[in-house]
């Protein structure tokens, strides 16, 4: 993925400390303490720097924020411009989000737990609230196509089902560790297994002969 860093600023401030270690280090402290306990002296002191080095990369906490929260929507939403999401069978469609979302988690794990937490208190967590909702309409429809072509059982609400579905990819934050010896595509596929089994439309009977 690439990264949300721009350049020219990226080179700007003290040797060592890139936006892209900033952002680090900035999420997993919003993680720990909550983004509006965070304050800009702590963020420094965790960098180990002052707070004008940081302002050499960015404007305010606010601006960290935001480019946290997209990093992690970029991703998301770019699992669904893929040709695996785009082409082929609903159902098919839907089970390369699911997976890509996956490997989006894994590799940007605390981005987006942060994501997760976000309650709309300020524009920009509003902003991307709104994000995440345009996601979950995306997987909605691919629910709903895929009902339409036979993929999955039609007895579900395609908008239920696609909260079950990423209920359970986000509930993967609280215990998933990257380290822990799983790698994103094992996760994916258990989860997969897991759920697609009980999604998938289930053949008509033969009738007796």
């Amino acid at each position: 993925m690439t990264s949300t860093a721009d350049p020219a600023r990226a080179r700007r401030g003290r040797p060592g400390h890139s936006l892209d270690s900033l952002l680090d280090i900035a999420v997993a402290v919003f993680n720990e303490r909550g983004y509006d306990a965070t304050s800009m002296e702590e963020l420094a002191a965790r960098l180990g720097v002052t707070k004008s080095a940081i302002y050499h990369h960015v404007s305010s906490k606010v601006e960290l924020l935001r480019l946290a929260l997209d990093r992690a929507l970029d991703a998301l939403f770019a699992v669904t411009e893929e040709p695996g999401a785009t082409t082929g069978p609903a159902i098919d469609r839907l089970e390369h989000v699911v997976r890509g979302s996956v490997r989006v988690l894994a590799a940007e794990l605390p981005f987006v737990t942060l994501l997760l937490r976000v309650r709309g208190n300020s524009p920009v967590e509003q902003a991307a609230l709104q994000r995440r909702r345009q996601f979950d309409r995306v997987v909605t429809d691919l629910v709903r196509a895929a009902e339409e072509e036979g993929g999955v059982r039609p007895d579900v609400d395609p908008a239920i089902t696609s909260r079950l579905l990423f209920g359970t990819v986000n509930s993967l934050t609280e215990w998933y560790r990257p380290d822990g010896g799983l790698s994103a595509d094992d996760l994916a596929d258990a989860l997969v297994a897991t759920t697609f089994q009980g999604l998938r439309a289930r053949p008509a009977p033969s009738p007796p002969s």
